[in-house]
């Protein structure tokens, strides 16, 4: 009897821990790793989207700012880490597409990542000094072609989107000039202000203040459609520069093989934070443009991404853009 008792005891706890439910995502914090400094757009973009987050996840979510290897270095953690969601990227255009053609890295940066959702987006204004001899785009390109390699662009350094902005701006439009290297665009902006460069191709967000102080000039916003925050720019297509479209944008990705019940909680977790009007005003105040709807699912990030890919990569391999 005493041995039945124990048999019926041992199948019955046998039986409970068989049963036992599977442990609900997230229980525990979620690491947001950054590949930018704390205080720089990304990290802005990241820790807005994330307080939002917390509250439809449940959990809390610790930014991790590494902005090492032109954010080579954060990329790469994400991409070694558990498939668990636990540990996901807030990544960019030049994180997850240019990196991937200008440096060697021990990753794949479309093939080693679940996306999980497109956030926002910026494009680049073209801005120069005020005293460059042209008042619009085209008598600014007319001004290039007959002063070839006389002008300086100031760049975010080596593979930035100024960088690889301005390459695409000399093949599309057969002008040559210098480009001045920087440790980013806030010291190329003080050079521009004081007269030591004559162009650059800035984010929305940089340049603003210094064409509403009047202190640079403006051509055009390298997209489709006007900047809400500065309507009075035209865009390159009104302004005789069809199609030069440059824009730098963010998505949210986490490791290869997590899995899919994972990736759509975190997906509605950033759809949400997008969808609520304090995120996106304050996105908005940083000049993003938060992405439709329908472009917020995984499926529409891996196929922006691609594009992306197949759209740049053949144009810094032409122009030979090593990292540095």
């Amino acid at each position: 009897m005493k041995k039945l008792i124990v048999a019926l005891a041992l199948a019955a706890t046998m039986g409970s821990n068989g049963s036992a439910p599977a442990q609900v995502y997230p229980s525990r914090p979620v690491t947001m790793v950054v590949g930018a400094p704390a205080g720089g757009p990304t990290d802005t973009i990241a820790r807005v989207v994330a307080e939002h987050m917390r509250s439809s996840l449940g959990q809390s979510i610790l930014i991790e700012n590494n902005s090492a290897a032109a954010s080579s270095v954060a990329a790469g953690r994400v991409a070694r880490a558990a498939p668990d969601g636990y540990t996901i990227s807030v990544g960019h255009w030049g994180s997850h597409v240019v990196n991937g053609v200008i440096y060697a890295l021990p990753y794949d940066v479309l093939n080693d990542f679940e996306p999980i959702a497109l956030i926002a987006s910026t494009p680049q204004l073209i801005v120069s000094r005020n005293a460059v001899p042209a008042n619009d785009l085209k008598s600014l390109v007319g001004w290039l072609k007959a002063n070839p390699d006389k002008a300086s662009q100031g760049t975010g350094g080596v593979g930035s989107a100024a960088h690889v902005g301005g390459v695409f701006f000399q093949a599309s439009t057969a002008t040559r000039f210098l480009f001045v290297p920087y440790r980013g665009a806030a010291p190329a902006m003080q050079d521009l202000l004081a007269g030591q460069i004559d162009l650059m191709f800035d984010q929305a967000t940089n340049s603003l203040p210094q064409i509403r102080a009047g202190k640079i000039r403006a051509y055009a916003v390298a997209a489709k459609n006007r900047l809400s925050a500065a309507p009075e720019i035209p865009t390159v297509d009104e302004a005789g520069l069809p199609g030069f479209y440059v824009a730098v944008w963010h998505g949210l990705w986490a490791p290869k093989s997590t899995p899919k019940d994972v990736i759509a909680k975190l997906n509605g977790a950033v759809v949400d934070a997008l969808a609520d009007s304090a995120v996106s005003s304050r996105l908005a105040d940083l000049g993003q443009d938060i992405f439709p709807r329908e472009q917020q699912t995984p499926e529409a990030l891996a196929a922006y991404q691609k594009a992306e890919i197949e759209k740049w990569w053949p144009i810094i391999k032409a122009a030979n853009i090593k990292g540095e």
